[in-house]
């Protein structure tokens, strides 16, 4: 972990990004649309992005003192994931049903929430 960041820093700013329950990520990742997008390992038959998606789940339901190591370094890489692709926002397309946006939502944001 960098030396900057401490635990606290780390969980707001995965906060921030994650603006999706556990359970609203969870349907989610049930749709055909969610395992339509992201790339795939090696003929594995879940995307990266798709599996991202249930650790996420995972961290979210984890108590703040449970957290360790390795999940505050996988916040932080959800975080910097979530802001870079969110800088990609296509200009004219319908966002909605964008695979921009499914695979925003595998890693836990909807940019179209509030």
């Amino acid at each position: 972990m960098a030396h900057d960041e401490d635990p606290d820093t780390v969980r707001r700013e995965f906060g921030e990004a994650v603006n999706m329950s556990p359970s609203e990520l969870e349907e989610w990742l049930a749709t055909d649309e969610s395992q339509s997008v992201g790339q795939k390992k090696d003929g594995a038959g879940e995307s990266t992005g798709h599996a991202e998606g249930r650790r996420i789940v995972e961290l979210l339901r984890k108590k703040k003192g449970d957290l360790d190591d390795d999940d505050l370094a996988h916040m932080r890489k959800v975080h910097g994931y979530v802001a870079r692709h969110l800088a990609q926002q296509p200009a004219k397309e319908d966002v909605e049903h964008s695979r921009w946006r499914y695979s925003l939502m595998n890693w836990g944001h909807d940019p179209l929430k509030g």
